[in-house]
C-alpha cells in the first residue's frame, strides 16, 4: 500500500472523526434552548438532534463543494507519484481543527467548529506552497459569510422576539409559556435539521477534497458513501451529547423562557438554512449564540450578560487565526515523517 492511500485512508477516518465530534460540540447549539426551558429532556432532546442532523446531512451537499474547492483548489494539490503534499496538508488541517474542537468542548466554550477547520486548511495549505495557494474568491466568499452571519442571525432574533411581543402581548403567561414550549419542540428539531445541512457537509467537503489530491476523483462531486458515512458520523456524535456547551449557550447567555427559546430557533434555523441553499458553510456556533443576544436584547438590553457574550466573541475572533498557526505546525511536523 503506497504512502498517498495511506494518508487518504487516515484523512477519512479523521474526517469522519471531526463530525463525530462536531456532533457532540456543535449539536449542543440547535437544542440548547428547548432543554434549557424544559421544553424537551436532554436525552429526549439529543436523540431527536441526532435523527435530524442525519436526515439534514443526506439531503445537501452544496457546501460540502464550497469546502471542497473555494479554499484551496483540490486540483493544484493532486499529488504526483512521489507527491504527498497535499494529501498531508488535509491531514495536518484535520488534526488541528480536532485538537481545538475538544479543547473548546473540555472547557464548555461554544467555538466554531467551522472556523477551526477553514482556518486550519488555509494555515497548513499556506505552510506548504506560501499564499498563493489559496483560492481568493472563494475564500473571501466564505469568510464574507462566516463574518456576516451572526450579525444577520442578531438581526434576525431582535425581529423575531419584538414581533413575538407585539403579537402575544394580551395572552395570558402561563398559557403562552405552555404554547411555546410544545413549538419549541418542533423549532429544536427544524433547528437540528438546518444544522446537519450545513455542519456535516464540512466534514464531505474534506473528504471529497483529499479524494481529488490523491488522484482518486476527478470531479467535485460528493460521493455517496461519503454523505452516508458523515451523516452516519455525526448523528452518533450528537447522540452522545455536550452538555457543557448547553449550560453556557442555554443559560449564560441570558435566562431563556419558552417564548425566547422558541424566537431563537426560528430566526437562527432560517439563517443558516439560507446558507446552506447559497452553498456558504457558516458557524451554526455563531448564528445560534448571536439569535439569542438578539432574543434577550429584544426583551431586555440588561437582560443578557454581555461578559459571557463577550467571552464567546472573543473566542470566535482567535479561533480562525490561531487554528491556522497550529495546523501550519503540524504540516511542518508531518512533512518531516511523510
Amino acid at each position: 500500500m503506497d504512502t498517498i492511500l495511506i494518508i487518504t485512508i487516515l484523512i477519512v477516518i479523521f474526517a469522519l472523526g471531526f463530525d463525530f465530534i462536531n456532533g457532540f460540540h456543535d449539536t449542543a447549539n440547535a437544542i440548547a434552548t428547548s432543554v434549557s426551558t424544559r421544553a424537551l429532556p436532554p436525552r429526549v432532546a439529543v436523540m431527536m438532534a441526532a435523527i435530524m442532523n442525519f436526515v439534514g446531512a443526506i439531503t445537501f451537499v452544496g457546501v460540502a463543494k464550497a469546502i471542497a474547492k473555494d479554499i484551496v483548489d483540490p486540483f493544484s494539490l493532486n499529488a504526483t507519484a512521489d507527491d504527498t503534499t497535499g494529501s498531508v496538508v488535509i491531514l495536518a488541517a484535520l488534526i488541528s481543527a480536532i485538537t481545538w474542537n475538544l479543547l473548546t468542548w473540555y472547557f464548555g466554550i461554544p467555538s466554531s467548529s467551522s472556523h477551526t477547520l477553514i482556518g486550519s486548511i488555509a494555515g497548513a495549505a499556506i505552510a506548504a506552497a506560501g499564499f498563493n495557494i489559496l483560492n481568493y474568491n472563494g475564500f473571501t466568499s466564505i469568510l464574507i459569510g462566516l463574518v456576516a452571519s451572526p450579525f444577520i442571525a442578531f438581526g434576525a432574533g431582535f425581529i423575531v422576539m419584538s414581533l413575538f411581543k407585539i403579537l402575544f402581548k394580551n395572552l395570558n403567561l402561563y398559557r403562552t409559556n405552555k404554547g411555546f414550549r410544545t413549538l419549541q419542540i418542533f423549532t429544536a428539531a427544524i433547528q437540528s435539521f438546518t444544522h446537519g445541512t450545513n455542519d456535516a457537509q464540512k466534514a464531505m467537503g474534506i473528504i471529497t477534497m483529499a479524494l481529488i489530491a490523491s488522484g482518486l476523483q476527478t470531479t467535485d462531486e460528493v460521493q455517496a458513501w461519503v454523505r452516508l458515512a458523515c451523516a452516519i458520523a455525526m448523528g452518533l456524535g450528537t447522540s452522545i451529547g455536550g452538555y457543557k456547551i448547553i449550560k453556557t449557550v442555554g443559560g449564560k447567555i441570558m435566562k431563556i423562557r419558552p417564548v425566547n427559546g422558541a424566537a431563537a430557533d426560528l430566526a437562527s434555523a432560517s439563517i443558516i438554512f439560507g446558507a446552506t441553499l447559497v452553498h456558504l458553510p457558516v458557524s451554526t456556533t455563531h448564528v445560534i449564540s448571536s439569535s439569542i443576544m438578539g432574543v434577550g436584547s429584544a426583551q431586555r438590553v440588561k437582560g443578557v450578560k454581555w461578559g459571557v457574550a463577550r467571552k464567546i466573541v472573543i473566542t470566535w475572533l482567535i479561533t480562525m487565526p490561531i487554528s491556522a498557526i497550529m495546523a501550519g505546525i503540524i504540516y511542518t511536523i508531518l512533512s518531516i515523517f511523510f
